[in-house]
């Protein structure tokens, strides 16, 4: 298969496959999730179940003090990382002609100079991330092959971007191709693994602050 030929192939069938497992595999995921159910509370209410899950998802957005305190290193990094991976994804002008073309909106792209100064910060938190779960007993002891998984296919989209934005090593189809290779990876592996945590977290955040809004206690 040529350069031309497996760049066509990635931006055609294997994104096409990609896109589908990406989706199917979310939307089953939410369902499992929304089948289990729970059990109706037949205490008295004393809060509002509504208003407390609202409050729950903002509030857990942010670390509280003893939280950033003891966690430092995690909560900063990973703030970092989870941005800068959002705005290299949505406010790049190539990704952003990609979601128009796809879905026939777009934005206003960030200066390219700023968002080649975010990837790169954003991988040296991925790095300094991987090194301190290593580095960390009790994290290297409860980290599974699914955490380091997950790792590599984060990283992956922001390395490979990077190469083919400077053209560094291979040729230019083939880089692009690799990176959007490895875009389908991230899509592939999301919806089964720890990623998922993307969407399920403000449904366990609504679901957790709902049963103490119910109760009149904040969450």
């Amino acid at each position: 298969m040529s350069e031309t030929e497996l760049l066509i192939w990635v931006r055609g069938p294997a994104l096409q496959i990609a896109t589908v497992v990406f989706l199917l595999g979310g939307v089953l995921r939410i369902f499992e999730i929304l089948a289990l159910g729970r059990k109706p509370n037949l205490a008295e209410p004393r809060g509002s179940a509504l208003a407390g899950g609202l409050r729950t998802i903002i509030t857990r957005s942010f670390p509280n003090r003893d939280t950033l305190q003891r966690s430092t290193f995690n909560v900063v990094a990973g703030y970092i990382f989870h941005i800068g991976f959002f705005i290299a994804l949505f406010f790049f002008a190539p990704h952003i002609l990609l979601f128009d073309d796809a879905f026939g909106v777009s934005w206003p792209a960030l200066p390219t100079q700023f968002i080649d100064a975010v990837t790169v910060v954003t991988m040296i938190a991925l790095v300094a991330v991987l090194l301190h779960r290593i580095n960390h007993k009790v994290m290297r002891y409860l980290s599974r092959f699914q955490d380091y998984l997950v790792w590599l296919v984060t990283i992956l989209p922001l390395v490979t971007g990077y190469f083919a934005f400077h053209r560094i090593g291979l040729t230019p189809p083939l880089l692009i191709a690799v990176h959007i290779a490895s875009v389908e990876l991230l899509m592939v592996v999301f919806p089964f693994t720890k990623l998922m945590h993307a969407f399920t977290l403000f449904l366990a955040r609504y679901y957790n602050g709902a049963i103490s809004g119910y109760r009149g206690v904040n969450s």
